[in-house]
C-alpha cells in the first residue's frame, strides 16, 4: 500500500532536486488490540514526509508548480506555527495551538500535541550550495525538539 502511494505521489523536476516532491505525504496505520475479557486498545501510528520547502526564487518556478510551491510553504508554516505555540512556555499556558490553520496540521494534531510519542527525522544536505537550507532544517527540527507529550496507555 506505501509503495502505491508513493507511486502516485505527485514530483516534478526543479532546478534544486530532479525528483522533487510536491506534496505532502501521510501514511496512517491503525492498530487494535484485543484481549479476552479486557477493553481493545487503540493506537495510529503516522509516517510523515514533509515536502521541503519552495524557495522560488531557487527553485526558478512557475505556473502550477509556482501554486503547489505556495500550498507546501502555507502547510509548514502552519506546521511550524504549531510547534512554536506548543515549545513556548508563554503560549503553552494559555492554551491555543492553531491545529485548524491547515489540513496538515490538523490530521498531525494527535501527534503534535496529544498522548502520543513523536520522532523527527530532518533530512539535510552536506553540499556547501545547501547550507541555507540545511540551517533552516536544522533550526526547524530543534523547534521540534522542544514539544513535551506526556504518553499515558488508554484504557
Amino acid at each position: 500500500i506505501l509503495n502505491r502511494g508513493i507511486g502516485r505521489r505527485a514530483t516534478a523536476e526543479s532546478s534544486m532536486n530532479v525528483h522533487s516532491s510536491r506534496s505532502h505525504a501521510i501514511f496512517t496505520i491503525y492498530v487494535e488490540r484485543k484481549v479476552e475479557g479486557e477493553k481493545a486498545r487503540m493506537a495510529k501510528l503516522h509516517l510523515v514526509d514533509l515536502a521541503g520547502s519552495e524557495r522560488v526564487a531557487l527553485n526558478e518556478i512557475r505556473g502550477q508548480r509556482f501554486k503547489e510551491g505556495v500550498q507546501i510553504n502555507m502547510g509548514l508554516l502552519a506546521l511550524s506555527n504549531c510547534i512554536a505555540a506548543l515549545t513556548d512556555v508563554h503560549r503553552r499556558d494559555w492554551g491555543h495551538v492553531p491545529y485548524r490553520d491547515s489540513k496538515l496540521t490538523r490530521l498531525l494534531q494527535d501527534s503534535l500535541g496529544g498522548n502520543s510519542r513523536t520522532v523527527m527525522l530532518a533530512c539535510v544536505s552536506p553540499a556547501d550550495s545547501n547550507s541555507d537550507e540545511t540551517l533552516n532544517t536544522l533550526k526547524y527540527a530543534n523547534r521540534a525538539r522542544g514539544i513535551r507529550n506526556r504518553v499515558s496507555i488508554n484504557f
